[in-house]
């Protein structure tokens, strides 16, 4: 299934790219509404696009007002991104989801780079999440931390769903003039082709750690991109950066993957999955 990153497409606008995912990922919801960080928010790289947006979000009364019902139009499923400072704000966020019929299921973005506030533990939230909803929970993580397969157990064993992987990594750019930062706030999260390697590295760690449901995503942009990283171990794939260049880039990338299983003489994704642990798995074994 491709889906799209939070926060890298907007389906209200482009309602067409929307359409041709297999489920649409909301830009992350907060309980207030949030101006977000000052400008500059955005800068390219020569590996990626850095970003600090900041969490800027209507609030979910909004939300679930104004904006839920025109996603629901879209006909595909809605997954909602949802954030907080502390475990009982995503509690009472996925409170306010939980009989809403047109939330197919709940992303916690456990970790966002872009906010400056202590976060409370992966297992933390889950679990007061888990106790507020009967929906599908998927908790997405941050790359930076020393093992995130660990991360990836206490999240699971709080009764996480799946796992989404892997938020954006810290970076910074400076302005070619000044040398002063590119961001307004300084540092901001890393994505694009840099982040692959990282990304594809967390995917196969906490598949072998947890075999938890995976959306794998970070420098995506290519059919063989996606191949891998089911084959690490993702059941999901998600596109992000490319988006902003490539609105045609989930059909460009279908094609691509056909062409791919097609020269491997795999008849289809599942043929695939977890690939990347064969020879592993069979060493433990032995």
């Amino acid at each position: 299934m491709l889906l799209n990153a939070s926060g890298c497409l907007d389906a209200l606008t482009a309602p067409d790219v929307a359409r041709s995912l297999d489920a649409f990922v909301t830009k992350t919801v907060t309980p207030e509404a949030r101006e977000g960080n000052a400008p500059v928010r955005i800068a390219e790289t020569d590996v990626g696009m850095l970003n600090s947006i900041g969490l800027a979000n209507p609030g979910i009364d909004r939300f679930l007002s104004r904006m839920l019902p025109q996603l629901a139009k879209l006909g595909i499923p809605i997954w909602v991104s949802v954030g907080g400072f502390a475990a009982d704000e995503y509690a009472e966020l996925c409170s306010r989801l939980d009989d809403e019929a047109d939330v197919a299921a709940i992303e916690l973005n456990v970790s966002c780079p872009n906010v400056e506030s202590p976060a409370q533990t992966a297992a933390q939230i889950v679990a007061t999440a888990r106790l507020a909803t009967r929906k599908p929970l998927w908790a997405k993580l941050s790359p930076a931390v020393p093992d995130i397969a660990e991360v990836a157990c206490a999240a699971r064993n709080a009764g996480a769903d799946g796992l989404s992987l892997v938020n954006t990594i810290r970076g910074l750019k400076l302005d070619d003039r000044t040398l002063e930062p590119a961001l307004g706030p300084g540092a901001g999260g890393l994505s694009g082709p840099a982040l692959k390697p990282i990304a594809l590295a967390a995917v196969h760690a906490c598949y072998r750690a947890t075999e938890l449901p995976i959306v794998g995503m970070g420098g995506v942009s290519t059919g063989r991109d996606v191949l891998d990283f089911v084959a690490a171990g993702a059941l999901h794939v998600a596109l992000g950066t490319v988006l902003f260049a490539d609105p045609d880039a989930p059909t460009r990338i279908r094609g691509e993957l056909a062409t791919e299983l097609e020269g491997r003489d795999l008849r289809d994704l599942g043929e695939a999955h977890a690939l990347a642990h064969g020879s592993l798995l069979a060493a433990s074994a032995t």
